[in-house]
């Protein structure tokens, strides 16, 4: 039966395929297709794995028998009992078989998509107690999961895309194991999203998230239509059910019919015309009917993103998040090295042009791995994130700001700084990076010149332009955090994302003040938030005076566009209005 879902719209497109889905914390587990030929050696690490499993079981049993009832009470034996049932059990067994013989899933793959299959079939029991048996599935599999680590399995190969792209006349028609695949599941830490840069999922929903939420930004990297906040999405999808996702109206249609499926096959084929007429505008300059030449940059998560960069025609990289580096790590901060040569990959991958590296910036919804967090934070948002941490950790800052130094001698480098609010944070971050000089100087290794930025992103620090405009070469608006402070509302958080406003009149006046006041210094000002990539936004932007906008590679041919259809003379009379509205979201409808 064809139903729909509605959540919050994060990545455009139209993405069609089979519901893959996957419980967060199994999330790490790799997802690729194998040969025909590795069947065989597939479901064969499988069985070593489950036979570990029982190995040990019957281990304990036997220790267990020579236990007092004190030591090994009865519900332990019966708990060994249950988990050795489970791992008998035929359906599961079968299961795995079937994703990894007509799927070609690889085995952990195969093992978790079985997993949740059975799983819902615990979630319809009305017995409680088997209902409740469900977390002991979850155990026994991840005791598999982990037995299988030690068993040496195929090296993971990016997936070709194209080779295996569909027509709709194939979707319609077959249901091979070429068809797409759409991850369904709660949520995805930033981490988690790394893993899809090379995968084979054509777009992703999940329960939770906002239109800003960490994991919204990176599917828009990506260029993967996306829906978050779709709430029981995970609950309502079955295991290889087909799904769109139409990534512009925020919609997710589960088992569509033939008819359904060919409206949305026409808006997917619409959706890649429209992005073929968009590549013609790879090399015209973004200028404005009045003349005025605007920068267009680029936001990346990983040196390798400086490739999509260059291809997508940004003059530069405007914002890299360095913190994706120290994801994904369990635990394990970058050595120096490890980061300088990830900086310069970085610069040299951009052919010249500059690139402006944040210092990490984590907490809130980008938390490091669960062994490097403190639950003790109740609001992380408003805790030791950004420049907070890595002034209460000056070790590891310096690590960075040396690495970053280093990869400055191999072209255009400038530095950002996030979060900062006081002059005193200011003073003792300029202390380090001179420190840093000092200690490179020591050592006698070569670095280069940095310019040195501020994030505005929080409102105490637009309301005291003046002080940062004082020790900083340029500033960049983090749009993102400004309107969360701003309108104290959790950017991640789908029960209050309808009250996420870039257009209320405080936001605008903050972006519209920081702007003016950096010009009147002769200072570079950019906008690096989503905002920089909303179309709809555009105009407004150039009418407010800026000349920089810096988004994911993805969205610049369409912001590109904006810009050369418009007047910025005229708009900054228009702009003027928008300012002065009680409600400028109707006045940026209407025009």
């Amino acid at each position: 039966m064809t139903f729909s879902i509605h959540g919050l719209p994060v990545a455009r497109g139209i993405a069609i395929g089979r519901a893959v889905l996957v419980a967060s914390s199994r999330v790490d587990v790799a997802h690729y297709f194998i040969e025909a030929s590795e069947v065989a050696v597939e479901i064969d690490r499988v069985r070593l794995g489950r036979n570990a499993v029982v190995d040990e079981i019957h281990r304990l049993q036997t220790s267990i028998a020579h236990m007092g009832p004190k030591e090994a009470p009865h519900e332990l034996t019966a708990l060994l009992d249950v988990h050795l049932m489970l791992l008998n059990d035929t359906d599961l067994a079968s299961g795995v078989k079937h994703w990894i013989t007509d799927r070609l899933y690889n085995a952990e793959w195969a093992l978790t998509t079985q997993l949740e299959v059975i799983a819902r079939q615990f979630d319809e029991m009305e017995d409680e107690y088997l209902r409740e048996r469900k977390s002991d599935l979850e155990q026994i599999t991840e005791k598999v999961l982990r037995a299988m680590k030690g068993v040496a399995s195929p090296i993971t190969q990016p997936i070709n895309r194209s080779q295996r792209k569909k027509s709709q006349q194939d979707l319609l028609l077959d249901d091979t194991v070429d068809v797409p695949l759409i991850l369904i599941a709660h949520d995805l830490s930033p981490s988690d999203m790394l893993q899809f840069k090379q995968s084979v999922f054509a777009g992703f929903i999940t329960d939770v998230g906002g239109k800003t939420s960490h994991t919204a930004i990176v599917a828009r990297s990506l260029d993967i239509p996306a829906v978050v906040g779709a709430r029981l999405s995970s609950q309502l999808v079955r295991q290889d059910d087909w799904v769109i996702i139409d990534g512009d109206a925020g919609v997710v249609v589960v088992d569509p019919s033939p008819i359904i499926l060919a409206e949305y096959g026409f808006k997917q084929r619409q959706g890649e015309l429209e992005r073929g007429r968009l590549s013609r505008l790879l090399h015209t300059p973004a200028v404005t009917l009045d003349g005025q030449k605007i920068e267009l940059l680029a936001n990346i998560e990983m040196p390798e993103d400086a490739i999509s960069a260059v291809n997508a025609g940004a003059v530069g990289v405007g914002l890299f998040r360095s913190e994706f580096l120290f994801m994904g790590r369990q635990g394990k901060l970058p050595n120096e090295e490890e980061q300088y040569q990830a900086y310069k990959r970085a610069i040299e991958g951009m052919q010249g042009l500059p690139v402006t590296i944040r210092t990490v910036d984590v907490g809130a919804d980008k938390p490091l791995d669960k062994a490097m967090q403190d639950d003790a934070h109740l609001n992380p948002a408003l805790g030791l994130r950004a420049i907070r941490w890595s002034l209460a950790d000056p070790a590891m800052f310096l690590t960075q700001l040396r690495a970053i130094l280093r990869a400055a001698a191999h072209g255009q480098a400038n530095l950002l700084i996030p979060m900062l609010v006081h002059a005193s944070e200011i003073r003792q971050t300029m202390s380090l990076l001179d420190h840093a000089r000092v200690q490179l100087d020591n050592r006698g290794v070569a670095y280069g010149p940095l310019k040195v930025g501020a994030m505005i992103e929080i409102p105490a620090a637009a309301l005291t332009l003046k002080v940062f405009l004082k020790y900083f070469d340029f500033l960049s608006i983090g749009t993102n955090d400004l309107i969360q402070y701003t309108l104290a509302i959790d950017r991640a958080d789908e029960s209050v994302a309808h009250l996420y406003d870039p257009l209320h009149p405080a936001v605008l006046r903050l972006v519209a003040s920081t702007i003016a006041e950096g010009h009147a210094q002769g200072k570079h000002v950019s906008v690096c938030g989503e905002m920089a990539g909303d179309i709809t936004l555009t105009r407004l932007l150039l009418g407010m005076g800026l000349r920089s906008f810096s988004m994911h590679p993805a969205q610049i041919l369409t912001v590109k566009q904006e810009i050369l259809r418009s007047d910025t003379a005229k708009l900054a009379v228009w702009a003027e209005e928008v300012l002065g509205d009680e409600e400028p979201g109707l006045r940026i409808t209407r025009h």
